[in-house]
């Protein structure tokens, strides 16, 4: 049974790895590297810091930190060397079948994707925090698209990302529920100022700014692929 999925994990795997568009390569590098949604990040700090108390700030930020922290040391901290299962571009039996883009081949163990973990950690707690159905599903978009990339490029398995998707889901929903602790969220906003603010009192035009940075970030990867084709 192992033997079997393991086998599927492979031609999943090596069905969505690579392709014959430079286009699609420079836009996978580009999706997967962090100082790309470096803009994306800023934005956030902004609305955040921008909304409630310098405790909820100061808190708000924390939780964000130690989504990060967390998921990515439940990954390479411990199930990378505990598992120990090679990447795709590392694994003598694969490593020749697997199509490697820019020399880019990643450390030597995969189970499972800290870029999975780390961005649907992200994503599911601002999406919590914020509480606006646009901005969690462009963040979704956008934390999809980091585990998409880390596959097309070879560097993890699909079963690498799909764990690595489980375990950012529930840091995320756990670190959320933490934050609550501290701070209880606030009842729906009413009367005139409800149509500015989402349903946690968030700004609504901090919110836009957020989802039009995350847009223009998904152009500029794609400008980077065509550059990249050129």
């Amino acid at each position: 049974m192992l033997d079997a999925l393991v086998h599927l994990d492979q031609t999943l795997t090596l069905a969505i790895n690579g392709s014959h568009s430079l286009w699609l390569d420079g836009f996978a590098l580009a999706v997967t590297a962090t100082i790309t949604w470096m803009p994306a990040a800023l934005v956030l700090f902004y609305a955040i810091i921008r909304h409630g108390e310098m405790k909820e700030i100061l808190l708000t930020l924390l939780a964000i930190g130690l989504c990060i922290l967390l998921a990515d040391q439940i990954a390479s901290g411990i199930f990378k060397p505990l598992v120990a299962r090679p990447r795709p571009t590392q694994d003598a039996l694969l490593m020749l079948r697997v199509d490697v883009v820019g020399n880019y081949r990643g450390g030597a163990f995969g189970f499972f994707s800290s870029h999975a973990a780390n961005t649907f950690a992200v994503a599911t707690f601002v999406g919590l925090l914020i509480r606006h159905r646009l901005l969690s599903l462009v963040m979704t978009i956008w934390a999809l698209l980091n585990c998409w990339s880390r596959i097309y490029l070879g560097v993890h398995y699909l079963g690498d990302v799909v764990v690595g998707i489980c375990c950012g889901l529930l840091v995320g929903w756990l670190v959320y529920q933490g934050f609550c602790r501290f701070i209880p969220r606030p009842e729906r906003p009413v009367g005139i100022g409800a149509v500015l603010q989402t349903h946690s009192g968030y700004a609504l035009k901090d919110v836009m700014r957020l989802n039009i940075t995350l847009v223009i970030l998904f152009i500029y990867c794609t400008f980077k692929g065509l550059l990249y084709a050129a």
